[in-house]
Formats: structure tokens, sequence, C-alpha cells
């Protein structure tokens, strides 16, 4: 087994998501006590805030490229960004480390276009939504279009992120906000919903959504088992008594 990599704490809301959906999906895949090898390094989530909101995303690179470095040096095998709105610099910090940095956004892309998806709808924090990387990526090297709410939307839809989600609130008003947001953008044409920030799924569930739902958080875990079990021995079907269930278990996730 593979030694995964988390760059984490932002928020750590998420990032405990992250940790637990390693860890079930291990334990799903091996069976008995078989659990995620994992190294963690959670930073301080105010510090990170302060250089979005200065603009200061050459410092955040900074950060995050030592960061990388030393999981790396730790005995990583891979790098996450436990993040969406933090890949604006992915590239960089992919260039300062040898072991791979596996890109949220190509990760949900893959799954968008699995899915027949062409045209998702970005629910996101402000940076994800109005800064280019995102879309652009998923336009030039996956084929998408992806859509974005209108201003006031994208409004609302960032700080719940931030005054709410972040700090562990669920307010029942605020998904009924969001699910308004979404059907807007299906009656704009809209084809499928990115939950585009790791924290949105604490919120919003498949169940809640009329339309094909991708959460992020869950797609990039998946896809960090995926690689560090690969092929060996660990990544084997340990339990045959139902391989229906198994396979739906450990399946590619939309949700």
């Amino acid at each position: 087994m593979k030694t995964i990599g988390l760059i984490g704490g932002m928020s750590w809301e998420s990032t405990a998501v992250y940790y637990r959906r390693l860890n079930e999906r291990v334990r799903s895949v091996c069976g008995g006590l078989h659990s995620a090898e994992i190294l963690l390094r959670s930073v301080d989530f105010d510090s990170i805030v302060a250089m979005q909101t200065a603009g200061d995303w050459d410092g955040a690179t900074r950060m995050l490229q030592k960061i990388a470095r030393d999981l790396e040096a730790a005995g990583a095998d891979c790098v996450l960004i436990c993040t969406n709105t933090m890949h604006k610099i992915a590239d960089a910090v992919q260039s300062a480390i040898e072991i791979p940095l596996l890109n949220i956004i190509d990760v949900c892309a893959q799954q968008l276009k699995a899915a027949g998806a062409r045209r998702p709808l970005l629910l996101a924090t402000r940076y994800t939504m109005e800064h280019d990387f995102y879309r652009e990526r998923m336009s030039r090297r996956h084929g998408l279009v992806p859509l974005v709410p209108e201003a006031d939307d994208r409004t609302a839809v960032h700080d719940i992120i931030f005054g709410e989600l972040c700090c562990g609130i669920i307010r029942d008003d605020s998904r009924q906000r969001y699910l308004e947001i979404i059907a807007r953008g299906r009656a704009a044409g809209a084809d499928s919903v990115i939950l585009g920030c790791t924290e949105i799924g604490l919120l919003l569930r498949p169940e809640n959504i009329d339309l094909p739902a991708f959460d992020t958080t869950l797609l990039h875990a998946d896809a960090a088992v995926d690689f560090a079990l690969g092929g060996g021995r660990l990544a084997r079907r340990v339990d045959s008594a139902d391989p229906a269930a198994l396979a739906s278990d450990i399946g590619p996730q939309i949700g």
C-alpha cells in the first residue's frame, strides 16, 4: 500500500471527511482491520484565508510547496491538496515535488465525462467560481463547459461556505438557498452539479439534488485510494459473499 500525503486544514471540517473516507474505502476494499497509510499536514486555515483575501497567491504557493516537499521527504507517495480553491496553485505545487499531485479538477472531470455530463453547475468559493483556473482546466483538458451561478448567488454560495460550513454550522435555510441556486442553474442549461468546495458535502447530499451531483471531496479521496492500492495484493476483493454489494462499495462514487 502506498502512502497518501494530505495538505489539509482548509478547512479541518472537510479534512476530517477526507480522513474518514480514505480509511473507510481501504477497509471496504481490503477487509479486516486494514486502514489507509496517511501523512497529514493540517494548516492554520486563518492564515490561508488571509492570503486569499489579500490576493497573495505567491505566498500561498510557497507555503504549500514547502508542505508538499516535507510530505514527500517524510515518505508520501502522492499528495492531495484537500480543497478545491487552492488548486489555483496546484501546478506550481506539483513542480516542487517528484511524486504525483492528484488534481481534484481532473478527478472530478473524469467522473463527469464517465457519467455523460457536459455542462455542470459549479458551486464553490468565489475564487473557484470567478477565477479561471477551474473552468479553464475543465474546458481545455476535458472538453467540459462548466457554468457558474449569477453574481448574487455566487455571493451566497461563498458566504455560506466561509461563514457557516467551515465553522461546522449546518442550516436548513442555507440548504434551501443552495437548492434554489441549483434550480436556476438547471433552468440555464446545467445537466449536473459539482460540489466544488470540499465543505459543501456537509450541507448537500445526492438525495437533496434533482441533478447528478459530484462531491469532489469523496471523488478525490477515492482516487487517492485507487492510487494507493493500485493492482497489488491489498487491492483484491476479500469478501466474495456479496460481490454486488462490494462492487457498490468500491466503485466510482458520484454524489
